[in-house]
């Protein structure tokens, strides 16, 4: 009996180790113009373009305009209209992708910035499925992120020696991770600190005391890149490149006090707007001998289709994704048609309990459903994104001739399917703020 449970045991080690791995990034506050393969002209980022190249590029993937509801969005697998509860909470009780890759026998680690956990409420790092973390922006951190930062790694605070820069010691942690587990399979999340503001030099930047933030911003994305690069090469040397998948995308558009260069075109990022420049993100999907390389895909994406796809990816059970509104792009991924989105629902509704709502970062409450091209937000506006991308002149219902009226009609429906209002908000407390 010992050596029937024995050979059991071993079959099982074997059938572990040839499930892939899964590596996910995602930077923070930076839109598709900052990359070489999108068409950038002014910032370097080799490493990212080389997956590209190597892999598949998605040219229509859009995020939430802002960091939380992206991160609850990415998370959990659903629009943030069913779960959203408010800025750097993530809705307790609600599975991530993490807790059900941990569930199927998968090591997971996250390293990065977490903002999902305050006083009360929100969930940990090891609440969301993750065995092992290093985080900043958690009840125990303070402000400081990049030199000299604040991380908590497994419920404590690192003493970090003088001059240190922060995305090396998260990055590091993560090849440390993929090291202690290159036997079994893993799920590494890297929501990376970079490249939000504040903008210091980098450790590469020619001037340890530049202020200028344009210039330390180009220093910052190619350390980003640097950081990726990094973690591919310890994929390498551990022999795992061929068995691990990993996605690249960003959270939200770039800081709006930037101004980029793409195509021939100056683009100021569009963090915190509704806007395409606020919600349109890289998406670069690598993974050797299973994705085809040389791919560039028109299809539109959102974040509720992350949680999904992984899980097809891995050839785990879809129990786990029948709840989600999203909905694999794996098939594309593999170079099929798969099921293709016709249109991209989004919920933005960051700080409910603000003393006030701006058009920003203190978004009123605002729901919209857009295609490749048209838009539709909830109070009756409709844009056309390719000759109007900043949405400033909505397009007349009266003069729409029948195939915009047709296309109208059809994201209305949309909208229609979709509940009228954040099923995580308490609307007593919004309006007696």
């Amino acid at each position: 009996m010992f050596v029937w449970y024995l050979l059991i045991g071993l079959f099982n080690v074997g059938a572990q180790s040839e499930r892939m791995n899964v590596l996910m990034i995602m930077a923070d506050d930076i839109g598709y113009e900052c990359f070489g393969s999108y068409g950038s002209e002014m910032y370097q980022t080799p490493r990212l373009d080389a997956l590209a190249r190597e892999g598949i590029q998605f040219n229509h993937c859009h995020s939430t305009p802002l960091c939380t509801p992206s991160r609850v969005n990415l998370l959990s697998g659903k629009s943030n209209v069913f779960n959203y509860q408010d800025f750097g909470v993530y809705p307790r009780g609600e599975a991530t992708f993490a807790n059900y890759f941990k569930e199927q026998g998968y090591a997971t680690a996250v390293a990065g910035k977490w903002q999902l956990l305050k006083e009360g409420q929100g969930i940990s790092a090891s609440e969301a499925g993750f065995d092992t973390y290093c985080l900043w922006n958690t009840p125990k951190t303070e402000r400081a992120r990049y030199w000299d930062p604040s991380y908590e790694q497994d419920g404590e605070l690192l003493n970090l020696p003088k001059g240190t820069y922060g995305p090396d010691v998260m990055t590091s942690f993560l090849i440390q991770f993929i090291e202690e587990n290159r036997t079994r399979p893993f799920l590494a999340y890297y929501p990376m600190n970079l490249v939000h503001n504040p903008f210091p030099p980098t450790p590469d930047s020619a001037d340890r005391k530049e202020t200028d933030e344009t210039k330390n911003f180009v220093d910052m994305v190619a350390y980003m890149d640097k950081c990726v690069g990094r973690l591919v090469d310890s994929l390498e040397i551990y022999g795992l490149r061929e068995k691990t998948l990993i996605v690249f995308t960003g959270d939200n558009g770039t800081n709006d006090r930037l101004t980029s260069r793409l195509k021939g075109q100056r683009i100021r990022g569009g963090k915190g707007f509704t806007h395409d420049y606020g919600t349109h993100v890289p998406l670069i999907m690598n993974f050797p001998g299973t994705i085809p390389r040389a791919q560039i895909s028109e299809d539109l994406i959102c974040f509720s289709d992350f949680f999904p796809t992984l899980v097809e990816a891995a050839g785990l059970s879809q129990r786990a994704i029948r709840e989600r509104d999203g909905w694999s792009f794996w098939p594309q991924c593999l170079g099929s048609e798969g099921k293709k989105r016709a249109w991209i629902y989004g919920y933005y509704f960051p700080r409910p309990y603000a003393a006030r709502f701006d058009n920003k970062y203190q978004h009123s409450e605002v729901r919209y459903v857009r295609d490749r091209r048209y838009k539709l937000y909830s109070d009756g506006q409709m844009f056309d994104t390719k000759t109007d991308v900043m949405e400033l002149d909505a397009l007349e219902s009266s003069a729409l001739d029948s195939k915009l009226r047709s296309v109208r009609s059809a994201l209305q429906s949309v909208l229609d399917s979709y509940p009228q209002a954040g099923g995580g908000i308490d609307y007593q407390r919004v309006r007696g703020k």
